[in-house]
């Protein structure tokens, strides 16, 4: 599975799947979900935590830290995969009605190359 060949419905679909075999869809409330989406970006931040922005680049040549990473990261996709699903709302359209907004907020000839 790569995300040139992988829809995100096959990975709801996947994510559910798994939740469905084990009967755990009565914990996987919104409520549950977006607090483990929080704690698995902690998680992932702990990785960075005390780590200088020139140190930032070593991350990539560490196999061992990468695949924590990787993990890290795949566990806050699967609890927002897990949270779309019981909140039944479409991902991509998600997505792409935020880009919309936030287009227009942020104009690219007024903030091209800058964040203020």
């Amino acid at each position: 599975m790569n995300d040139n060949d992988t829809t995100i419905a096959r990975l709801r679909a996947q994510v559910q799947g798994f939740i469905d075999e084990r009967d755990w869809r009565q914990y996987h409330n919104p409520k549950n979900l977006s607090m483990s989406i929080a704690i698995e970006a902690a998680e992932l931040m702990e990785h960075f935590q005390w780590m200088r922005t020139d140190e930032l680049g070593e991350v990539r040549e560490d196999p061992a830290a990468m695949q924590e990473i990787r993990d890290e990261v795949a566990d806050i996709l699967w609890y927002i995969l897990s949270f779309a699903n019981a909140m039944e709302f479409d991902l991509a359209d998600a997505l792409d009605s935020k880009m919309v907004k936030t287009r227009a907020k942020y104009p690219v000839e007024r903030y091209k190359g800058r964040y203020k």
